[in-house]
């Protein structure tokens, strides 16, 4: 999975499952509800990515399917209530979009299919116990949040070598924080890094926690993965998420279709962001990069 950021780390049950496809019941407007933490338009690009995914799929709006959007603005406290709306409009499957909606999705029901387009570390999270065989009504895809958030320390110390304090900075709300932090916190110690955490819900509150790093004199910023922090990362899985609601509309169980996660990651450095930082990229590193942006 592409992630074009320069490195991500500067400044920046029992169940009853319909077994008749709903492709063989002619007229059949399936309903798909989709379960938000963050906003409409920061999550816009995501959205498009699962409408363009269906429509290839065969499944169009106002022809063979409807879809209820339920965003919950950042305010995780809301999740709950949206979801309870999702089930009470008796949706056929359930698309989230993050953890905290997975969650809460998984808690609200257990009858009815629930598709995570993208989710922090599910086995990590408690999300599932099994990738290969997912429990209940569970599946979708999935990200080694842990694993590349504690590399991303290591490639800080790489490229700036002279760093000695680093914050990552972080969702308390989001539970997908809950592995990542104590991760990163094992891999500072033996790079030497004083590891320290600022806190912010949401956009609105980063200029606070950026001060608040400043007065630290943090010298870099790990930036976590969070729906309110980039809405738009999953655009690629929320794509793929089609291809779970399309096979759950055709009767398959979810306990039945593995979760995925990526099986390829690359290294993409932009020389331009570098530059304005003022950092030099040590030779080795280049060649290391899978893509270099100039």
């Amino acid at each position: 999975m592409k992630r074009r950021h320069f490195i991500t780390l500067v400044g920046g049950m029992a169940v009853a499952w319909p077994l008749v496809s709903y492709a063989q019941l002619p007229g059949r407007m399936a309903r798909i509800g989709f379960l938000g933490s963050a906003s409409a338009t920061g999550s816009a690009k995501s959205v498009e990515a699962l409408r363009t995914g269906l429509r290839e799929l065969g499944y169009v709006e106002g022809r063979n399917i409807v879809i209820e959007f339920r965003w919950a603005e950042g305010k995780y406290d809301r999740l709950s209530g949206l979801a309870a709306e999702l089930i009470r409009l008796n949706v056929d499957v359930i698309v989230t979009h993050g953890t905290p909606g997975t969650r809460t999705a998984k808690k609200a029901t257990s009858t009815i299919p629930i598709v995570m387009a993208i989710s922090g570390d599910a086995i990590a999270t408690g999300l599932v116990t099994s990738l290969a065989r997912p429990e209940a009504n569970v599946t979708g895809s999935t990200f080694f949040i842990t694993q590349l958030n504690a590399k991303r320390l290591e490639l800080v110390k790489e490229v700036c070598p002279q760093v000695a304090r680093v914050a990552a900075l972080s969702n308390p709300n989001n539970p997908v924080s809950k592995p990542i932090i104590p991760a990163m916190q094992a891999a500072a110690m033996p790079l030497k890094l004083e590891f320290d955490v600022a806190e912010a819900q949401g956009p609105s509150e980063f200029d606070s926690a950026f001060a608040s790093m400043a007065k630290r004199r943090v010298d870099a910023v790990v930036i976590t993965e969070d729906g309110e922090f980039a809405a738009s990362f999953g655009e690629i899985a929320t794509h793929r998420a089609a291809y779970f609601v399309d096979k759950i509309l055709k009767g398959a169980k979810p306990a039945d279709l593995p979760i995925e996660q990526p099986t390829r990651f690359e290294l993409v450095i932009n020389l331009k962001t570098a530059k304005t930082l003022g950092l030099e990229i040590a030779p080795a590193m280049l060649a290391r990069a899978d893509e270099t942006i100039e």
